[in-house]
């Protein structure tokens, strides 16, 4: 057994040994889809030292079988909360919103107002994080299709961590995260907190009342949700897959859009080389957002 030297090793808790990474490694792919190279094995250590002192142990070999331990299966999803990382903020990708505000929506309120397609539009922020792309993505689509107007507005929201959908049902922010919302939208649609919560914000019952969480890991071979999507957020995701495991998600992913529905990847995400095994390779309408392309 050998340990790499370059790796820091958190006090009180035995170096990871090459063989446990790999244990690790390969859980952790089988169960979320997430390949960690050999290079990530000190952000391995990094996440996992807290779990492993909060349970009282001196090894990530103890934690491994713990993870594996049947009488545990809580355990393998805080192991996933631990890997998965969860940096975000509103109106993130602000290029992909203008083209949202600007293009797709105009264009969809025109089709209907003429009959063509119904007052609805469904959303899906896959791998929402911590809310703010759901409640971003809400903002847009209740600014622009209003009830009053007859338009129904559905952001379903989904992350494989547990941990961050708790966050993200809450609503709550702290206040010095509303510098990306447009002025009219903070006003429209947050509450800022008083006393106690001075320094925090929530989303008010309009935008609440809109988005909706369930617990989703991308890398099921299917997806429990309902119906087609006219709009799908999955932004800075694929880059945890490797090759088949992102194929296959994005297969999955075009296959819940609805025709004239349309895909968001994050800057760093591509589909270019992507075939599907049937109908037409996705379009790019503009870097990083695509539609589903000839059936």
């Amino acid at each position: 057994m050998t340990v790499s030297n370059s790796i820091p090793t958190p006090v009180g808790i035995r170096p990871l040994r090459d063989r446990e990474f790999t244990a690790f490694q390969e859980l952790i792919y089988q169960e979320a889809g997430i390949y960690l190279s050999k290079v990530k094995q000190a952000l391995l250590v990094g996440r996992l030292s807290r779990r492993v002192r909060e349970l009282g142990l001196d090894s990530f070999a103890a934690y491994y079988e713990r993870v594996v331990d049947p009488r545990y299966p809580e355990e393998r999803v805080e192991l996933i909360n631990c890997i998965c990382t969860h940096e975000t903020h509103f109106f993130r990708e602000p290029r992909q919103f203008e083209y949202l505000e600007n293009v797709a929506l105009p264009k969809w309120r025109a089709q209907a107002e003429a009959g063509g397609r119904a007052k609805r539009v469904r959303a899906w922020s896959a791998g929402c994080s911590s809310g703010e792309e759901p409640f971003s993505i809400a903002m847009s689509l209740l600014a622009a299709c209003p009830s009053k107007a007859g338009w129904t507005v559905e952001v379903v929201a989904t992350d494989v961590s547990t941990r961050v959908l708790e966050r993200a049902r809450a609503a709550t922010w702290p206040l010095d995260r509303s510098k990306h919302i447009p002025d009219a939208y903070l006003k429209r649609f947050m509450l800022r907190g008083h006393g106690e919560h001075e320094k925090k914000m929530k989303a008010g019952p309009e935008l609440r009342d809109a988005v909706r969480f369930e617990h989703l890991n991308l890398n099921d071979g299917s997806y429990q949700l309902a119906g087609a999507f006219d709009l799908v957020f999955c932004r800075n995701v694929l880059i945890y897959f490797d090759a088949n495991s992102k194929e296959r998600v994005i297969r999955n992913l075009l296959d819940r859009l609805s025709p004239d529905g349309l895909l968001f990847l994050g800057h760093a995400e591509t589909l270019s080389g992507f075939q599907p095994e049937q109908g037409g390779a996705p379009r790019a309408v503009m870097p990083t957002i695509y539609s589903r392309g000839a059936r």
